[in-house]
């Protein structure tokens, strides 16, 4: 029973007592009671019927003469002494402002000033400035002005006077400063000379203000305290972020109250949540809605402090603390007592908040050593070291001294070691001298009860995992076999979490693999942990056992017919879970990579879903789906042979589904499918199917289906891939085709209503243009005589959006290809392009910041340029794009030294043999920078595998084409050239300049 039931409870019977005096407050207790969802209810109504204008609204609306009288009754209603009566009538008071003030109701404001200045009525303060911060905190620039000159003084005399007002209204008042200070940071982009002058003159007397708030220590179980340090830290932070400038010149005023705030709060936070001896009102929130635990204070604290240090104006101004910071940091990252009891009796918890960084202090602490490491490089590294090593020492001091919590300032410090374990194995100098604190601190450690310390136990694990590259290798084989042993104990869950955390990173790193004797032992444990695992734990368990198949390699053909059974059961019950179903296929896919597997793995994936895919509309929803998934997972890296069994058993169905399917999921995973079968099985999936002829018209089928102009975009989303293989890989038998492709390609391209599915249908006309080579201009041709809807032809519309969607195209290969393709339209200089204008580029508005109001008014504009101008400028920007990422931050690159005075004609620019020439080296730079491509994945492979014009160097590819361009029609070339910008230029004439000497 809560503390509201057990009040009515009471209420109820003392209404029934016969003592007068009792029954009459019972019962006016009971009416007040009433009025707060009555209060509730008003602010619905308001919303409903007040504004014709508001979205939502519905007749009748409210008549003037009843807006009056509740306007009235309303404000007289601000001083009631029921807190969350008045916080209700605050509410429907700031929603009838926003429709009313100032014009319907020009007094309301004074008469709110007037009740908070009215010392003698504490309770009309309350409500007034309750009122007051609702209606702060949903203003806009037109009313901001009318408010803060008034506001600013009058919560300044609240604020500065303790003696006469309580922590709970100068809090209240703060939130109003706050809510204001937010408001002109929002302004300060337009009107930033308005905003600095309403702000500096209030920064002095406010950070004074603050600065006696927050010196003296933080005191224990004093909620009130802690929600008024809490609303001077929000402003801070408002302050630092809004008017930088204004604020750093202040600071010092700041500086040591708030270090003072951080070191005593420490002391606090230890006594009530870590050692729970005191009450850190958890969970608990004031009359408004407002957190009272001691956690949010301490969690806005650090957002303070994060914003800090984010600030290149004000990090060197706190840089002298750091390695004190960094040591109280540590300290704010133990495990409370309700993460403790919480995390014990559900390790799902545990994993969950480890791994999405919940809402906490440990979080917020961790992301300020990230930052520390982030903004000061070596130096912040190094003060996290030492105060690591502080902290062990004490740590293990406590241990020595017999404290029964010595585990949870071990454990922290563990967890700061780990969570920035990125920052710290990149320092040369400090991953070493880390490994060796570590490896001792490890072995000690390892030693004590695992039963008694469960969460100290699943921190080793843990951070072994992390840190594992500066561990010595004895120090990793032991906790490997350890992970691999604890799996199968009979210990808290949560030590089995930080050992599979452990067994995804060592399993990997083991170049032996693991023996039988361990390998059968560690299937059968991980097995178990699945089978019983909860959805949070299950994705870990299922990464171990993924690690645990690759490094078992040798025993897997035997435990398969064990294994793969229960994976394929765990992967069907979870398929529309995308996370669970794509570990599962992952752990299949394992399976059959390993020796002697492979076929074992197909037949029984074949057996189970065959007869899914045979009859999709009896399955259970996402089955069907997930099942061609898993197809594509068997075809994948296999042999002919298995693509051969594969296809043989679901070719069919799959190109059911496609042909008949509504859904759009099914008809994704079906092309991709299919894609997978083509580039498996190329021109031999022709006879697989008994009629070669037969086979072909189910894919030009499917191709007819997934171009259809009238099928919703989702349905055709990897449409791209699935053409691409088709012309790739059965060149001759789509030759013959190639009109209607085009044809149908512009069709579905101008229905497609996502600009990925436009990108992959771009890539498939770049990839017709190569192969039309050396006669580009007889594929222009064919697209000039295809009509296009609203356009001048297909060409025009072609040409129109791929110029417009180049810049967004992603991928190395598919960069490759489109870039190029381009440059061969151009080459062509066909005569068609001169005749087709496009988008050039943006025009830059000059009005200030655009908000959204402005947008609508006065849309983007774009200037228009001819064809082979923009396809110029968009060869150059590729040049560009190379080179940056050639250069990064290198101050003597050869681009650079390209210089003003060169900027002459570009004739003379692309016949200059200066000495900014590049070399042949830093040519061959670009072309490496541009094919190392981010890690691909199978779906890039279907794209590029055995594709000759990966091979290409593009760099050459577009210096070739346009010095080529150039000497053919020079004066055309340099008429276009005039067009493009500087940078633009030089790029092209640098370029020229490196073929022309070579």
């Amino acid at each position: 029973m809560d503390e509201d039931q057990r009040w009515l409870i009471n209420c109820l019977n003392a209404s029934l007592d016969p003592n007068h005096q009792v029954r009459a407050f019972a019962e006016t207790s009971l009416q007040q009671a009433s009025l707060q969802p009555a209060a509730v209810l008003l602010k619905q109504y308001i919303k409903k019927h007040w504004n014709e204008d508001e979205e939502g609204f519905q007749h009748p609306v409210v008549p003037g003469s009843v807006k009056s009288s509740i306007r009235e009754i309303l404000l007289t209603s601000l001083d009631d002494s029921n807190k969350k009566i008045s916080t209700a009538v605050g509410v429907a008071i700031s929603t009838i402002a926003a429709y009313d003030w100032p014009d319907d109701v020009p007094g309301l404001l004074p008469f709110l000033i007037s009740l908070v200045n009215d010392q003698t009525k504490l309770n009309g303060v309350n409500g007034a400035l309750k009122c007051l911060a609702l209606i702060s905190s949903d203003m806009d620039d037109a009313m901001a002005p009318k408010l803060f000159p008034v506001l600013f003084p009058c919560m300044y005399t609240i604020i500065s006077s303790p003696q006469v007002y309580e922590k709970y209204l100068r809090c209240k008042a703060l939130s109003v400063i706050y809510n204001c200070t937010s408001m002109l940071g929002a302004m300060s982009g337009l009107y930033k000379t308005e905003t600095r002058a309403l702000i500096f003159p209030m920064l002095q007397p406010w950070m004074e203000q603050f600065s006696s708030i927050l010196k003296n220590p933080v005191p224990s179980e004093d909620p009130d305290d802690w929600s008024i340090r809490m609303e001077v830290l929000k402003c801070l932070n408002q302050f630092v972020q809004s008017f930088p400038d204004l604020f750093v010149t202040h600071f010092s005023v700041i500086m040591g109250p708030l270090w003072s705030t951080f070191v005593s709060s420490l002391q606090v936070y230890e006594h009530a949540s870590v050692q729970g001896v005191e009450d850190s009102y958890d969970g608990r929130y004031d009359s408004d809605g407002a957190e009272r635990s001691l956690e949010s204070f301490i969690i806005q604290l650090f957002e303070f402090l994060l914003t800090l240090f984010g600030s290149s104006k004000f990090v060197n101004l706190v840089a002298k603390n750091v390695k004190e910071l960094v040591y109280y940091t540590i300290g704010f990252l133990q495990m409370t007592e309700q993460q403790a009891h919480t995390w014990s009796l559900d390790a799902n918890q545990y994993v969950a908040d480890e791994d999405d960084n919940t809402y906490s202090c440990r979080v917020s602490g961790v992301l300020l050593l990230e930052e520390i490491a982030t903004s000061f490089g070596n130096e912040g590294i190094d003060a996290i070291v030492d105060s690591i090593k502080r902290r062990i020492i004490e740590s293990q001091q406590l241990k020595d001294t017999g404290s029964e919590t010595w585990w949870r300032l071990r454990e922290a410090t563990l967890f700061a070691l780990s969570s920035i374990s990125d920052h710290l194995l990149q320092s040369e100098v400090t991953g070493p001298a880390i490994g060796n604190i570590l490896e001792q601190v490890l072995t000690d450690d390892a030693a004590t009860a695992t039963e008694e310390y469960p969460f100290l136990h699943a921190r080793l694990f843990s951070s072994v995992a992390k840190l594992s590259s500066v561990i010595g290798k004895h120090v990793t084989e032991h906790f490997l076999y350890a992970a691999i042993k604890t799996v199968g104990l009979n210990v808290q869950p949560l030590v089995k979490v930080g050992a599979c955390r452990a067994l995804c990173q060592l399993l990997p790193d083991t170049t032996s693999g693991i023996g039988q004797q361990y390998a059968l032992g560690l299937f059968s444990s991980l097995i178990d942990l699945l089978q019983n695992a909860s959805e949070e734990t299950m994705h870990l368990v299922l990464e171990a056992l993924q690690a645990a198949v690759k490094a078992g390699h040798e025993v897997m053909d035997s435990i398969e017919p064990i294994i793969c059974p229960i994976i394929l059961s765990l992967w069907a019950s979870h398929v529309s879970d995308p996370f669970i179903s794509i570990d599962a296929l992952e752990v299949l896919e394992a399976i059959k990579n390993s020796p002697g597997c492979t076929h074992l793995v197909v037949s029984r994936v074949l057996q189970y879903i065959g007869p899914i895919l045979s009859n999709p509309h009896q399955q259970p929803e996402g089955l069907v789906s997930g099942s061609l998934d898993l197809v594509a997972v068997m075809v994948k890296n296999s042999s002919i042979d298995v693509v051969k069994s594969v296809f043989q058993v679901s070719f069919d169905s799959v190109v059911r589904i496609l042909l008949q399917s509504n859904d759009h999921s099914e008809m994704q995973n079906a092309t991709q499918c299919l894609a997978t079968f083509i580039f498996g099985g190329k021109q031999d999936i022709l006879a697989w199917g008994g009629d070669p002829g037969f086979v072909m018209r189910c894919l030009l089928d499917v191709a007819s289906r997934l171009l259809d102009p009238d099928l919703e975009s989702s349905g055709s989303l990897f449409v791209g891939s699935y053409i691409l293989q088709l012309i790739l890989y059965l060149p001759s038998q789509m030759a013959q085709h190639v009109k209607n492709l085009v044809t149908a390609l512009i069709r579905r391209m101008q229905s497609a209503q996502f600009v990925g599915l436009k990108s992959s249908l771009i890539l498939i006309f770049a990839r017709l243009v190569h192969m039309s080579v050396p006669h580009v201009e007889h594929f222009i041709d064919l697209l000039v005589i295809i009509p296009a809807e609203g356009h001048r032809n297909s060409f025009a519309y072609l040409m129109t959006e791929w110029t417009r969607h180049q810049g967004e195209i992603q991928g190395a290969y598919e960069i490759k290809v489109t870039t190029s393709a381009l440059a061969l339209l151009l080459l062509t200089q066909h005569a068609e392009q001169g005749s087709i204008n496009v988008q050039g580029h943006l025009i830059k508005s000059e009005t200030g910041i655009t908000t959204r109001s402005r947008a609508k008014k006065a849309p983007d504009q774009w200037t228009v340029i001819q064809l082979p101008a923009k396809i110029l400028a968009l060869l150059a920007d590729a040049l560009l794009e190379i080179q940056e990422q050639v250069d990064g931050d290198d101050e003597n690159s050869d681009w650079e030294e390209v210089n003003d005075s060169e900027e002459q004609e570009f004739v003379n620019i692309a016949e200059a043999t200066s000495h900014s020439r590049p070399t042949y080296e830093y040519l061959e730079a670009m072309a490496k920078t541009f094919d190392k491509d981010v890690e691909s994945d199978y779906e890039d492979e279907l794209l590029s595998a055995n594709d000759p014009l990966n091979e290409m160097n593009l760099v050459n590819f577009l210096v070739d084409t346009l010095r080529k361009f150039s000497a053919s029609n020079r004066e055309y070339f340099e008429h276009l050239a005039q067009s493009l910008t500087k940078p633009q230029q030089r790029a092209i004439g640098l370029m020229l300049r490196q073929r022309g000497a070579s």
